[in-house]
Order: C-alpha cells, then structure tokens, then sequence
C-alpha cells in the first residue's frame, strides 16, 4: 500500500469506543480520581468484557483491589480515556498533608 491509499488511513486510526464503554467511561468524569463504576446507572453490574475493553485500549486502568469481591475490577480513567471523552485529565494534587 502506498501512502496515497485511503486504506492506510483506517488502519492508522485511533480506536474510539463502543456506546456501552463510552457511558462505562463517562461515569468516571463527575467522580474522585476518574475512579469508574461497578454498576451501572440501573445498578446491573457493568459487563466484564466492557471493563476489560477499556482496560485494553489504555481508557481505564486497575486501580484498587476490592476485598470483599477480588474477582471485581475496580478502575479509573487514564489520561487517554479523559481524551476520548473530549477532556483534560486533572492535574495531580501535589499539596503536602498538613
């Protein structure tokens, strides 16, 4: 394929997500540390393979082990995944505990 191919373009392309990992992904805007939820607004737990997909295209990342569910993964969003979305990752807070 040459550079001229419009097929070369396709393949170039940044991958962008599904409706189901798009609304997954919107919920972590409004919470602390972009932290993604379990369930979903109607309180059905969030399909695996969403999380696992998101996990996968670099829009979320393992955050902390829940305890009482180990086989739960529990997420929060990258500054890639704030980027699909449209956003800006916050900065970190680098204040000292007083």
């Amino acid at each position: 394929m040459s550079e001229d191919d419009p097929k070369s373009d396709r393949r170039e392309a940044t991958p962008r997500p599904t409706d189901p990992q798009r609304r997954y992904l919107e919920r972590g805007l409004s919470q602390p540390g972009g932290k993604l939820p379990l369930f979903d607004a109607d309180g059905r737990e969030v399909a695996p393979r969403t999380v696992q997909a998101c996990v996968a295209n670099g829009w979320a990342e393992p955050w902390i082990k829940n305890p009482l569910k180990p086989d739960w993964l529990v997420c929060r969003l990258t500054a890639k995944g704030y980027a699909v979305l449209g956003r800006t990752a916050p900065l970190p807070d680098t204040r000292e505990a007083e």
